[in-house]
């Protein structure tokens, strides 16, 4: 939770509310972990990061104002968060590796997240990662930018 609390704080220094008081809260985490969803990012130096990487898929994605590019089944990223300490190293770009080569452990070829439209470091990340925009869905009732991304099918 501390991870989260971190990830929140971020947010709010830099002008928006992405995540609320109640979302995630230690309940959200709890389910991430016992549905093995949950991955805590390590370094030598301990816990950096924290994310939900999900291979149920996400219901509130049905729902798109625009197009998906890929196809189902895909695996859903949420919940990306680093400690304080750890921004700035590259460790987001790391945590998007392990989740394409978890997606390929478990034939999955397409990747999807969402973010709010003012989380410009997220925006960055995700296209710098290789995902596009592809439109809008509503996420526990708020807007929210729809990205995905094609994985490589294997030879």
């Amino acid at each position: 939770m501390e991870i989260i609390g971190d990830g929140r704080r971020f947010q709010n220094e830099q002008g928006f509310v992405q995540w609320t008081d109640d979302y995630p809260d230690e309940e959200t985490i709890r389910n991430d972990i016992k549905n093995k969803t949950g991955y805590l990012l390590k370094t030598g130096e301990g816990a950096a990061g924290y994310l939900c990487i999900d291979f149920a898929g996400e219901p509130d994605y049905a729902d798109i104002r625009g197009e998906w590019r890929t196809a189902e089944p895909y695996a859903v990223v949420h919940r990306l968060a680093f400690r304080r300490e750890f921004r700035g190293m590259g460790l987001s770009n790391a945590a998007f590796a392990q989740t394409e080569r978890l997606c390929a452990e478990n034939g999955i070829r397409s990747i999807r997240v969402d973010t709010d439209m003012q989380n410009r470091r997220m925006r960055h990340i995700l296209e710098k990662n290789g995902f596009v925009c592809c439109g809008m869905i509503s996420f526990r009732g708020t807007a929210k930018l729809a990205f995905d991304k094609q994985l490589p099918t294997a030879d």
